[in-house]
C-alpha cells in the first residue's frame, strides 16, 4: 500500500516527525542539499543569463537514488524542509531530483522567452506539496498538513542569486588572490568584508594614543552617624565645569585643596526617583550567538550546531530568525506559567509585543523560544548534552523574562559640595574652587523579571545595588577619605565573535543563516585568529585585505555589500528579478577585474617578529603551516631552524605549573605543558618517551 512520503533534511528531524505522524506517512531524509554547483569549475553559464550548471555531489548519489525508489511508490511527497531560503531551496532541488518539476533546468524555456525573466522553474507535479512549520511539535505538524502550499519560487530565487553572486566572486577572485598575494588563496563576498572590518580595528588600536587621566573619589559620612553608614562619591565638577583632571600633579593639588581643615562638604541637591529597567526581547539568532560567546563561552558555530539539534528534537523553534514576532499562544501559555510560578504582580497588564528592528525579517517566523514553556528541562535524551541543557536554559530564560514585569529600583542621587567659606558674615559665599561631588546608589524595590534573567544568566543590570543614604541638603559630611587613581584612555577593543556578529547585523551584512559561516570561514582560511577570544588579523589576513580594498574598493565596501544583501532581499520578497541584480554586479566586476590583472604588483606578506633567536642568532619569526602557528629562522626555509610556538594561554599556565611542582602520578618526574601540533595545552610527563603518561586535566598532587 502507498503512503505519504514526508522528505526532511535530517534523521533527528525525521525521527521527530515519527513520533507524531502515523503509519500512513513514511519519513525520509535528504541529508541536507542533494544538488549544488560542482566544486571543480565555475559552474555558471554566464552567457545563458548566468544560469546554474547544478551537479549531484558524489556522496549524495545514494541519497538521491534512494529518494527516487520511494518516492516513485508514494501517493504523495510532502517536502518538509526548514521555513527559510535555504529549506526552501533544498525542497525545490529534492522536488527536481524526484520528477515534482518537469523542466530540470533552473528556468523553463517559456520564461526565459519572456521579458520578466528568470524565476525558478515552477511547472510543478500535483503529487507533490510544501508544508511549513516553526517549531517542530505534533499540534504545529498537524496544522501545517491541513495547509500545503506550493514552493515558494521567489525564496528559491533568492537563494539562488546568493549562491551565483558568491560562486562568481570566489572563483574570479581566487585566481587573482593566487598570483598576487599568495598561491591557495580564497576569497569571499561577505567574509571579505568581515576581514575588513577586523583589519581596520586592528589599526586602530595600533594608531591609538592613550590619553592620561585621574579620578578623585571621596569616602564621606554624615556628621554623628553611625560608621556603616559611609558611602562613595565621585569628583564630577569644578566650578560648574566638567572635572577634567590630566596628571598627577593636578590631582596632588586637588587633593591638597579638599583635605584643608576649612573645607566644608555639604549635600547641596537630592534626587530620589524609580528607576523601571525593562526586560530584553527574545533571542534572535544574532543575540542568542551573542549572549551564548559572552554568557557560556561558546562559538557561533557550535551555538549553531546545539540550536540546530535542540529544534530539531522538538524543543525549541526555528533557530535561523531575526524577527522579535511571538505567536499568541506562546504569549498566553508564557503568561498563565508566569502567574501561576510567580504571581500575578508579575505579570504586565499586557502581554509584551517587540517591534522586530530589522527592516528584511520575516515577520511570518517567530523568535527563538521553546516550544513548550513548562518544559525546563531538555529531558534525558541520548543526543543532547549538558551543553544543549546550557543553551536550552538560557532560550528558556529569556523567553520567559520577556513577558515578566519590569523590575524597579529605588535611585537616590547626591551632589555634594566640598569647598571653602568666607568669615561668617558672608555666609553662602564660597572662597576659591568649588567641588562638586555625586553619589548614585540604587537598591532593588521589585525584582520583577530579573527573578528569572539574574545574574546567574549572566545579565548584569546596572547600576548595581549600591545603597546611598537619602539625606537631607544641607546636611554636613565628614570627609573620611580621598582616592586619586590614574586611568589611560583605552583603544576600542577587537572584536570578539558576539561583537562581530552585532556589527555584522548592525551594518547589514549578512543574514541568520550566514553569520556562522563567516566567522567559521575566516578562521579556517588564517585571515584571522583569535587571541584570547578576540579577533586578530594574521599578516596574511592584512595583505590579501590591504590589497582587496586598494584593487576592488566598491566589492568589499561594507555600504556596497549591505546595498547587496537588501537587493537578495528584494528577490525573496518578489520586488526584483534576480539575473539583473547580478548582471549589474558581474558585467563592471569582469572588466576591472581583468584590469587588476594587468596592473596590479604581487603582494609581499612579512610575519610578525618575535623577541626570540634561533641558535645561529638570527631573529625568529612567526609563521602557519598545516597545523598552525610555529616560530621559525627568518631566513626559513634556507634555515630548517623551527620551534613550537607557545600561546600567551601557555606562558600563563606553564608559569602556574612551575609553581605547583607537580609529580608524574607514573614515573614521579616533573609534569611539564605540552602543546599538541594544532596548539591544544596537555599536561605530560618530563621523562617522555621512557613515561607515556598524559593528560588533558591538571594532575592532582599526590
Amino acid at each position: 500500500m502507498s503512503k505519504q512520503l514526508v522528505i526532511v533534511e535530517s534523521p533527528t528531524k525525521a525521527r521527530t516527525l515519527s513520533r507524531f505522524l502515523g503509519a500512513d506517512y513514511k519519513i525520509e531524509a535528504s541529508m541536507g542539499h542533494v544538488r549544488d554547483l560542482p566544486k571543480a569549475k565555475l559552474g555558471v553559464d554566464v552567457e545563458r543569463d548566468f544560469d546554474p550548471q547544478y551537479v549531484i555531489p558524489k556522496d549524495k548519489r545514494k541519497i538521491v537514488e534512494h529518494l527516487k525508489d520511494v518516492a516513485g511508490d508514494a501517493k504523495e511527497i510532502i517536502l518538509a524542509t526548514d521555513p527559510d531560503r535555504e529549506g526552501e531551496a533544498i525542497a525545490w532541488h529534492v522536488a527536481h531530483i524526484v520528477g515534482g518539476i518537469q523542466n530540470a533546468e533552473l528556468r523553463s524555456k517559456k520564461e526565459k522567452n519572456k521579458k520578466k525573466k528568470n524565476s525558478a522553474s515552477s511547472t510543478i507535479n500535483s503529487k507533490f506539496s510544501r508544508i511549513v512549520f516553526h517549531e517542530i511539535t505534533k499540534e504545529a505538524i498537524l496544522e501545517a498538513l491541513k495547509s500545503p502550499r506550493s514552493l515558494d519560487l521567489k525564496l528559491v530565487d533568492a537563494q539562488v542569486a546568493r549562491r551565483v553572486l558568491d560562486r562568481l566572486v570566489g572563483y574570479k577572485l581566487s585566481p587573482l588572490l593566487w598570483v598576487k598575494v599568495k598561491k591557495g588563496l580564497s576569497a569571499g563576498r561577505v567574509q571579505s568584508v568581515a576581514v575588513r572590518l577586523i583589519v581596520e580595528r586592528e589599526r586602530e588600536i595600533e594608531a591609538f594614543k592613550p590619553q592620561e587621566y585621574w579620578s578623585i573619589e571621596a569616602l564621606l559620612r554624615k556628621q554623628k552617624a553611625k560608621s556603616s553608614e559611609q558611602f562613595e562619591a565621585s569628583l564630577v565638577k569644578i566650578d560648574g565645569k566638567k572635572a577634567e583632571v590630566k596628571n598627577e600633579k593636578q590631582a596632588k593639588e586637588i587633593v591638597t585643596d579638599l583635605e584643608n581643615k576649612d573645607t566644608v562638604w555639604q549635600v547641596a541637591d537630592v534626587e530620589q526617583k524609580e528607576v523601571k529597567r525593562y526586560p530584553y526581547p527574545p533571542f534572535t539568532t544574532s543575540t542568542m550567538t551573542q549572549g551564548a560567546a559572552n554568557l557560556l563561552g561558546f562559538t557561533a558555530k557550535k551555538t549553531m550546531k546545539l540550536a540546530q539539534d535542540l529544534y530539531e528534537e522538538g524543543l525549541i523553534t526555528y533557530h535561523r530568525t531575526d524577527s522579535f514576532n511571538l505567536a499568541p499562544i506562546a504569549l498566553g501559555a508564557a503568561r498563565k506559567y508566569i502567574k501561576e510560578n510567580f504571581g500575578s504582580e508579575y505579570l504586565p497588564p499586557t502581554a509584551r509585543i517587540y517591534k522586530t528592528k530589522s527592516k528584511v525579517a520575516q515577520e511570518a517566523h517567530e523568535a527563538i523560544r521553546p516550544t513548550d514553556v513548562r518544559k525546563q528541562q531538555t529531558a534525558n535524551s541520548e543526543q543532547l548534552s549538558k551543553d544543549h541543557q546550557r543553551l536550552y536554559d538560557l532560550i528558556w530564560k529569556r523567553f520567559v523574562a520577556c513577558q515578566m514585569a519590569e523590575s524597579i529600583y529605588d535611585q537616590v542621587t547626591l551632589d555634594i559640595q566640598a569647598a571653602r567659606y568666607l568669615p561668617s558674615r558672608q555666609v553662602g559665599k564660597i572662597q576659591d574652587t568649588n567641588y562638586l561631588f555625586r553619589a548614585v546608589g540604587s537598591v532593588i524595590k521589585f525584582s520583577g523579571w530579573q527573578k528569572v534573567y539574574d545574574r546567574d544568566a549572566g545579565q548584569t543590570v546596572e547600576p548595581d545595588e549600591k545603597p546611598v543614604p537619602a539625606l537631607a541638603v544641607g546636611a554636613k559630611l565628614d570627609l573620611l577619605k580621598l582616592t586619586p587613581d590614574q586611568h589611560f584612555t583605552e583603544p576600542p577593543p577587537r572584536y570578539t565573535e558576539a561583537s562581530l556578529i552585532k556589527i555584522l547585523e548592525e551594518k547589514g551584512i549578512g543574514r541568520p543563516s550566514t553569520y556562522a559561516p563567516i566567522i567559521s570561514t575566516i578562521l579556517e582560511r588564517r585571515y584571522v585568529e583569535l587571541e584570547e577570544r578576540k579577533f586578530r588579523p594574521t599578516p596574511l589576513g592584512a595583505a590579501t585585505n590591504d590589497f582587496l580594498v586598494k584593487n576592488f574598493p566598491q566589492e568589499i565596501d561594507v555600504g556596497f555589500t549591505a546595498k547587496m544583501e537588501d537587493q537578495l532581499d528584494d528577490i525573496a520578497n518578489g520586488e526584483r528579478k534576480w539575473v539583473p541584480i547580478i548582471r549589474e554586479f558581474y558585467n563592471p566586476f569582469e572588466k576591472h577585474l581583468s584590469g587588476v590583472f594587468e596592473k596590479s604588483e604581487r603582494v609581499k606578506i612579512f610575519p610578525e617578529l618575535t623577541d626570540e633567536k634561533c641558535p645561529e642568532g638570527h631573529p625568529l619569526v612567526i609563521r602557519y603551516g598545516p597545523f598552525g602557528k610555529f616560530l621559525a629562522c627568518e631566513k626559513y626555509p634556507e634555515h630548517k631552524y623551527t620551534k613550537q610556538f607557545e600561546s600567551e594561554e601557555f606562558r600563563i599556565k606553564n608559569e602556574e605549573l612551575k609553581k605547583l611542582n607537580l609529580k608524574c602520578p607514573k614515573s614521579g618526574d616533573p609534569v611539564i605543558l605540552r602543546q599538541t601540533r594544532r596548539g591544544r595545552i596537555f599536561y605530560g610527563c618530563s621523562g617522555y618517551p621512557k613515561c607515556k603518561w598524559a593528560s588533558w586535566q591538571l594532575p592532582k598532587d599526590g
